[in-house]
């Protein structure tokens, strides 16, 4: 898997929080993604919901629409990283995308529970019967990693470093996600 999770941390904290940020105070949902190179790790293009603009343009939407539309590379080359475990919608299109990969900070159950977004499961359960969204994480298409599980096989020096980032991470979509609630029956989302 990939070597520097530390890297992928900093990219949250210092790169995408901050433009999610931006997303929600417009009255977007909190989810957000961004692609990296596989052989530096380096930042290619990223992404923020959108969804006052069109229901469709979830995070990862936005992020493979940038990255098409300025790179034009091959999506095998690169990891592809979400806040949140992506929905349905967003499943596909990573794999329509070509990416053989991604990675997800927060699980479905967080999104449900913690930040009170329940519609990746229903969704799931609703329309292709799975269930607790246990869909097939390594399939054809893609290989999915939970950044969190990963990071727990690690066994080196950084590991409290990398678990104090995680920390300012979760309190961090915690604050947005305050926001969004407040929020989010003043805008026109339609599933908010």
């Amino acid at each position: 898997m990939i070597p520097d999770f530390e890297k992928i941390l900093d990219i949250f904290i210092e790169n995408l929080i901050p433009e999610t940020k931006k997303s929600v105070n417009k009255g977007n949902k909190i989810f957000g993604a961004f692609i990296i190179k596989k052989n530096d790790l380096s930042l290619h293009c990223m992404g923020t919901n959108n969804e006052i603009s069109n229901p469709l343009f979830h995070g990862e939407i936005s992020t493979i629409f940038n990255f098409f539309n300025e790179y034009k590379k091959n999506p095998k080359d690169y990891y592809f990283v979400s806040s949140h475990e992506p929905c349905s919608l967003c499943l596909s299109a990573i794999a329509w995308s070509g990416f053989d990969n991604f990675l997800y900070f927060f699980p479905y159950k967080d999104t449900d529970n913690q930040f009170n977004i329940p519609h990746d499961l229903k969704i799931l359960k609703e329309l292709f019967n799975v269930k607790n969204g246990n869909y097939n994480s390594d399939n054809y298409y893609w290989k999915s990693h939970s950044i969190l599980n990963e990071i727990n096989k690690i066994n080196n020096k950084n590991i409290n470093i990398m678990n104090q980032k995680i920390m300012i991470i979760k309190e961090k979509y915690q604050n947005l996600s305050k926001i969004y609630q407040k929020n989010k029956n003043n805008n026109k989302i339609p599933l908010n």
